[in-house]
């Protein structure tokens, strides 16, 4: 037997032919063979008539290996992928089909592309594409060698109470929760909060492991300006704290997988309690923190603990808030937050026209502007709210407008520390810490 003799027929075409045989051999009507086949009784008796004939040959498509009637012609084929591969590459393949109509004037249909796409090796469908292996890594030698934080929203007090974001805190080394805390966001002024709690509990680590949120990480590829460091990193690299990213959340397992079991034990444990609310939830969380370290803690490798004192010089207050650089005016004024601060006139102020000033941003609201170290004492000028930066009066208006502003500055409050505090998160900050003075804070 060749290879010539060999028949290939399609599962369809092999039951036709099974029917067929019944029909021949009067086990099967032709009517009843004709209505299992779904075809005419008359288009039956042709197909028993070439059957009898031809035999099974009969029965097989002519169209088999041929080209359709309606196919592209293989030098247009050819073109379109040349114009793809020329101009869009990295398209899938409907963006592709919608810009060749919009400017080569090729009206493909997205799943004609896309088969074309496939065949030429262009574009690879979702299960063809080759899953990253995330490969396990050991765990870090030393307690307090490197912390993963992360936030995790999520209904915690279930239909109880609204979403909210749970700060995590979790030694690479032990897998041992060394920070929880429950905010409205996930915003800087709660991570320099948490990070201030964990400072003074366990010390400074070598490093903290984080996402690419934009509290932790300058995520503009434009930006001209800064150095670089978004606050919570300036903080750090006061601290002489490291801050590494990872990539994936893959990356960062360990705080991932922290963040699934909380999701899952913590919540029933919030919902045994009867707790509903993130005060009382945050009061909640030392008892359950002890508990869940004291079963699921690892011990680590070497008993070496990485953490490092505070230094008499990491002066938390100053540290963990929003500093940003001003440039002092010839008039000695600054600006920030659309609010004008104007510094006394002394001799040394008038040293600093043209230079830039720090201004610190504190939990409470309140601000406090420095020069190497050494606090300016400022009053503070706000802006008219009803006259905007591109409005002009005119020449014969302007004493009108003087007299309007001298009364409105009367009734204004401009003191700027009795203000309600104005971030996310000042607020709770403010409350937890507000027992401790700063002598630097300006009101």
């Amino acid at each position: 037997m060749t290879d010539k003799d060999i028949l290939t027929m399609s599962a369809p075409e092999l039951d036709r032919a099974m029917i067929i045989d019944r029909v021949i051999e009067r086990r099967l009507s032709r009517t009843d063979a004709a209505e299992q086949l779904g075809i005419s009784p008359r288009h039956m008796g042709r197909l028993v008539k070439a059957y009898r004939e031809q035999g099974a040959v009969a029965l097989v498509s002519k169209k088999r290996g041929k080209r359709s009637n309606r196919a592209y012609p293989p030098a247009y084929k050819a073109l379109v992928l040349e114009i793809v591969r020329e101009h869009y590459h990295d398209f899938g393949p409907t963006l592709a089909a919608e810009k060749l109509a919009e400017y080569h004037s090729v009206n493909l249909s997205d799943e004609t592309l896309r088969s074309w796409m496939i065949k030429s090796g262009l574009w690879k469908t979702r299960s063809k594409k080759a899953q990253r292996a995330y490969q396990p890594r050991y765990r870090r030698e030393c307690y307090g060698e490197l912390i993963q934080l992360d936030g995790s929203e999520h209904y915690w007090f279930e239909n109880r109470g609204p979403k909210c974001t749970l700060l995590v805190y979790v030694d690479d080394a032990t897998s041992k929760i060394m920070e929880l805390r429950f905010t409205e966001t996930e915003s800087t002024f709660d991570y320099f909060h948490s990070t201030r709690r964990y400072l003074e509990r366990h010390g400074k680590p070598v490093a903290f492991y984080s996402d690419k949120h934009s509290v932790f990480r300058v995520n503009q590829k434009e930006a001209v300006s800064g150095n670089g460091l978004t606050q919570f990193g300036r903080a750090l690299h006061e601290l002489n704290i490291d801050i590494i990213y990872a990539h994936s959340s893959q990356a960062k397992g360990r705080v991932e997988r922290m963040n699934l079991t909380l999701q899952d034990r913590l919540v029933k444990e919030l919902r045994l309690a009867g707790i509903s609310c993130i005060e009382e939830a945050n009061a909640f969380l030392p008892g359950f923190v002890e508990s869940f370290n004291a079963k699921f803690a690892k011990a680590p490798v070497r008993d070496t603990d990485m953490h490092r004192k505070l230094l008499e010089t990491d002066e938390l207050e100053e540290i963990l808030c929003y500093q940003e650089q001003r440039v002092v005016s010839n008039s000695l004024t600054l600006q920030y937050d659309k609010v004008l601060y104007l510094l006394e006139d002394n001799e040394f102020t008038r040293t600093l026209r043209r230079k830039r000033a720090t201004v610190f941003d504190y939990p409470n609201g309140t601000i406090g502007i420095k020069f190497e170290g050494q606090t300016l004492p400022y009053s503070i000028f706000d802006k008219i709210p009803h006259i905007k930066q591109a409005d002009i009066v005119d020449n014969k208006r302007l004493g009108a407008a003087l007299a309007f502003v001298q009364e409105k500055q009367k009734s204004l409050n401009t003191e700027r520390s009795k203000r309600a505090p104005k971030r996310r998160g000042q607020k709770l900050i403010h409350e937890e810490f507000k027992n401790k003075t700063n002598p630097a804070l300006v009101t």
